[in-house]
């Protein structure tokens, strides 16, 4: 492959572009789509706009005992189509999905098809002209998308997650082409994510093992409890009902009837789905699920004479309220908001964040 003059191996030469990217398909590094001929020129250009060795290991499946490093990451940065300033981004969420609790191994092989969603918010979405508007999980913005892609370029080319090889993906997720989103600001009634979670200055990313996306959509809806419990019916759908972590993303018109009362905190709209995202477990019961009276009791409180405290009869959509990452985003019009399950069955995965480094400046 070719690789930077820092730790340049054998530099492959090709003819022109159109043999190089033929070359690129030939030796499996890509994802079915072209790849930009990762040259030692834009790799090096891409090494340059982080203050990194380029041996550093910025990511690792601990199971497998790989590990990526700045160089790696930078090559499959250019083939994806990246620009140097959207690289700190990669880097962050690469740091992000490698910790213990976000079970990167097991996300990327596991037959359940997770997409990883990488949601980015702070003030580095405007200054790469990130897309948190108009059809924000579609197509159409380069930093949205190749950040993304790089993501599942570096889980085939570094960790060797091929489909139908190591990854046991039973029907595949769209999402595993790219799946990176910002948070919308200028809709937006409540803090941001960067903000609630203490850097209010600085950028942050999240990374979530996201199962199928559900469109979640109300044009009825006139209050805030209808709005609301609109979303918390798609949450507790039987297919992805488990005790794990949801991601809902609120359209801004959404976003703005439930907002209207200032009583709607951030907090209690997530307190709100949690205690609506359920079903009565005679519900799992007809359908062969696991319901809550079968869950590990030593997750649970049980009072002197053997009776389970609290959900008893209820299967809930996660443990609490903390489980739900809520942010806005999407165009100005339309009552569409989103759901995102947690992709394994039960808590095999949970959301990691970590602080954006910016670019080097001069």
């Amino acid at each position: 492959m070719v690789t930077s003059k820092e730790s340049r191996q054998t530099i492959i030469r090709v003819d022109d572009v159109s043999s190089a990217i033929e070359y690129c398909y030939e030796a499996g590094w890509t994802d079915g789509l072209p790849v930009v001929p990762p040259t030692v020129e834009l790799v090096d250009a891409m090494l340059e706009a982080v203050e990194l060795d380029p041996l550093t290991v910025i990511g690792e499946h601990v199971t497998t005992r790989r590990s990526c490093t700045a160089h790696a990451a930078a090559v499959n940065a250019v083939m994806a189509g990246c620009l140097p300033a959207h690289f700190p981004i990669v880097i962050a969420a690469m740091k992000a999905m490698s910790k213990t609790g976000f079970n990167y191994h097991g996300s990327t092989a596991s037959t359940g098809g997770s997409g990883h969603l990488i949601v980015v918010s702070g003030p580095i979405t405007d200054e790469i002209d990130m897309n948190a508007t108009g059809n924000l999980f579609g197509s159409g913005n380069r930093a949205n998308a190749a950040i993304g892609r790089t993501i599942r370029l570096i889980h085939l080319n570094v960790f060797h997650m091929q489909p139908n090889v190591t990854d046991k993906s039973t029907q595949g997720n769209p999402g595993k082409y790219s799946l990176c989103v910002a948070e919308r600001s200028d809709r937006n009634p409540w803090p941001l994510l960067n903000e609630e979670m203490g850097h209010p200055d600085e950028s942050v990313v999240v990374v979530f093992a996201a199962g199928g996306f559900h469109n979640v959509e109300n044009h009825f809806a006139a209050t805030p409890e209808q709005a609301l419990l609109t979303v918390a019916d798609s949450m507790s759908c039987l297919d992805s009902l488990t005790h794990g972590q949801s991601v809902v993303v609120l359209s801004p018109e959404t976003a703005e009837i439930v907002a209207a009362d200032a009583f709607w905190t951030k907090s209690r709209v997530r307190n709100f789905l949690f205690e609506n995202a359920y079903r009565e477990n005679d519900a799992l019961q007809r359908i062969g699920r696991p319901t809550d009276t079968d869950a590990d009791r030593s997750k649970y409180k049980f009072s002197n004479d053997g009776v389970k405290e609290g959900l008893t009869e209820r299967y809930h959509r996660g443990l609490s309220a903390d489980d739900i990452l809520l942010f806005v985003g999407g165009g100005d019009a339309g009552a569409h908001s989103s759901f995102l399950p947690s992709w394994s069955r039960g808590r095999n995965s949970i959301m990691q964040s970590e602080v954006i480094v910016p670019i080097k400046k001069g």
